[in-house]
């Protein structure tokens, strides 16, 4: 196997797993552009009103097809 030759001898997946954690994942978190507090609650009430939104959009959206759709198929039969 290729890969077997670049491994450093003696290290299981084990081991490289807990290096990636303890060593990878802290220097990338600390490369992260943080939001400030303002920013962050802008964020989170833009998100709040538009799924607000889409959810009250997607609830009118089921009632005049589901009103158009029973009324369509109970004309089929009658």
């Amino acid at each position: 196997m290729a890969t077997a030759a670049l491994e450093p001898p003696g290290q299981g997946w084990l081991r490289r797993a807990w290096d990636f954690v303890t060593v990878q994942v802290p220097a990338e978190v600390r490369k992260v552009t943080w939001p400030s507090w303002d920013e962050l609650k802008k964020a989170t009430g833009v998100i709040v009103v538009f799924v607000i939104f889409l959810g009250v959009l997607i609830g009118l959206m089921d009632s005049v097809l589901q009103l158009v759709l029973v009324s369509a198929v109970a004309n089929l039969f009658k």
